[in-house]
């Protein structure tokens, strides 16, 4: 019986560690959509984006202009790095401590969106732990290393 279960799983690793590069390239750019598409909505909606981090968002520790200037721009760029996977494990990380800062200081979130932010925080951890893959920038400059577990 354990050989068979290592056979299957031999097999199975034989199959999907191909894939593993796709995976990387699928979680970043799904996240990067996410975050970039919610910063278009801020910014072409600029005084609703205002009114909400004036009276509805309770960013700690930043007055809410702050907050509203530097929320916005990090869903701008921080999402163009993670497409590229330039510094990808740093970005994933700052996106990662930003999508934790969302949730917290929006508690309508918790009824609505809670889940879609929990899918996109293990998105972002897949990246900060295992970086860009072989599909980045960060490869190409040898910012991600040669041989990995995962490639």
């Amino acid at each position: 019986m354990l050989s068979f279960i290592k056979q299957v799983d031999g097999l199975a690793q034989r199959i999907t560690e191909p894939l593993i590069p796709l995976l990387l390239l699928f979680t970043r750019l799904w996240v990067a959509w996410v975050f970039f598409k919610s910063g278009m909505v801020k910014y072409s909606s600029w005084d609703s984006t205002l009114y909400l981090f004036e009276y509805e968002y309770q960013v700690p520790l930043l007055p809410w202009q702050l907050a509203a200037y530097m929320g916005t721009a990090a869903e701008l760029i921080l999402p163009v790095f993670l497409v590229l996977g330039l510094f990808t494990r740093p970005m994933a990380l700052v996106l990662f401590v930003f999508n934790i800062i969302a949730v917290v200081s929006y508690p309508l979130l918790w009824e609505k969106g809670f889940f879609d932010h929990q899918l996109w925080g293990m998105m972002m951890l897949v990246n900060v732990f295992w970086g860009a893959g072989l599909i980045s920038v960060d490869r190409l400059l040898g910012n991600e290393p040669k041989q990995s577990l995962l490639e």
